[in-house]
């Protein structure tokens, strides 16, 4: 009798061919359009963190840009001029012709990406050198940037004795001339590439013409807890997701979004700003405070606690007792605290209703723009992890939504319009 072969699990092939949707080989799957119809210049200079660019190119893609890259001769050596014209699809600029490719007249970048920015290509540009391709490109770039013409964003990649008092004066002298410095990465006592999420929202808010930009948006989201006793609490099952998908967006669109999050909500992207907040008085606190502190608009998708025990017992209750009562209270409204307090904040709401039609659940969300500007409304059962369809209503009217991003690009295009409306 055979033997058995060895298995490793997830691990094995099964010799079945691809399974997944096919797509051309240069092609890549559009995540948003946050960057279509924008040219990127991807600048590559000789750092070790060259070798991610090709990534770099295609996640750039995936916002929808179109990406050229030009490289310098020290960068040539850790990145292959063949992958990063397959992940452009474009030629790649490694010296200058009768076009004048560092001008970019014909074809003007949206943005010059430097990545990754070594502390020598920082003092060139710095001192107005443009002695080479890259350094004469970025010249331009510059030139082009003091005339708002373009943007110039640069990330730092270099040894930690690299960073001198010197670095940081040159720095500061590019910034204070408009161009955008991606905190790098602080590790193993070394400035390294970001994530390239990291990069790519750094690009999306540079060019970002929404009137998001620069307005700082509270958005909550996640359970809010109500402690039984120092271990156990009343808590649902809502899991912030969509809060950080809207965070998310707005942040690419160039806002200053504070995501509160109560505890047990699925943690977002590290990339995105956020806090904690382990319990419902924490999370009236917080906003509270956020409101006080001056907020152009507020996202409330928190699923807020409707009650809570009138008294948290102190340390642990006892376990394996025949029975346990509970007496509760209501919790106070904090959407309508929020509105007492700022009277003409621009406000989404999200209304949550179960066992009614879609007509019903309408006109309960109709019923809310006498105090809120948007609402946002969908029945429990159509809450399934990812698989969420909303209803956006406004007083022009209702337009529903499928998926959490969708749901988010609707919430990001209501907030535009009413901010829109209030610029000067």
């Amino acid at each position: 009798m055979p033997a058995l072969p060895v298995t490793t699990g997830f691990q094995d092939w099964d010799f079945r061919p691809p399974q997944s949707a096919a797509i051309g080989d240069h092609d890549v799957p559009l995540v948003s359009r946050h960057l279509e119809g924008r040219r990127i210049a991807l600048v590559v200079t000789g750092g070790i963190a060259a070798l991610r660019t090709p990534d770099l190119a295609r996640a750039l893609r995936r916002r929808g840009a179109e990406v050229t890259a030009l490289i310098s001769a020290e960068a040539m050596p850790y990145v292959g001029r063949q992958a990063l014209e397959w992940a452009t699809c474009r030629p790649l600029v490694t010296r200058l012709s009768w076009r004048a490719e560092h001008l970019s007249d014909a074809e003007p970048f949206d943005a010059w990406l430097v990545a990754p920015a070594t502390a020598n290509t920082i003092a060139k540009v710095a001192s107005g050198i443009a002695d080479t391709p890259v350094t004469a490109a970025l010249a331009s770039a510059l030139g082009r940037l003091e005339q708002g013409r373009t943007r110039l964003l640069l990330a730092p990649t270099m040894h930690g004795s690299l960073h001198t008092s010197i670095l940081e004066r040159q720095a500061r002298l590019l910034a204070e001339l408009g161009v955008t410095f991606v905190a790098p990465r602080d590790a193993y006592g070394k400035h390294n590439l970001p994530d390239l999420e990291v990069l790519v929202a750094a690009v999306c808010r540079a060019i970002s013409a929404s009137p998001l930009r620069g307005r700082r948006i509270l958005v909550t989201g996640g359970p809010t807890p109500a402690p039984i006793d120092g271990v156990r609490c009343i808590v649902n099952r809502f899991s912030g997701r969509l809060a950080a998908a809207i965070s998310e967006e707005l942040l690419l669109r160039g806002a200053d979004p504070l995501l509160l999050l109560g505890q047990g909500s699925t943690p977002p992207p590290a990339w995105i700003p956020h806090r904690m907040v382990p319990s419902f008085d924490d999370y009236r606190a917080q906003v509270l405070a956020a409101v006080a502190g001056g907020l152009d608009a507020g996202v409330f998708s928190a699923a807020v606690a409707d009650y809570r025990p009138q008294q948290v017992h102190p340390g642990k209750l006892a376990s394996g007792l025949a029975s346990l009562t509970l007496a509760l209270e209501p919790t106070e409204k904090v959407i309508d605290q929020v509105r007492a307090a700022a009277p003409r904040l621009p406000m989404v709401t999200f209304k949550v209703l179960e066992g009614v039609s879609e007509a019903e659940l309408l006109a309960v969300a109709r019923s809310r723009l006498d105090r809120f500007e948007l609402v946002v409304a969908n029945r429990a059962e159509e809450v399934r992890g990812e698989q969420q369809s909303a209803w956006l209503v406004s007083a022009s009217g209702e337009s529903r939504h499928c998926g959490k991003p969708a749901i988010a690009r609707a919430i990001a295009d209501g907030l535009e319009r009413l901010l829109a409306a209030s610029l000067p």
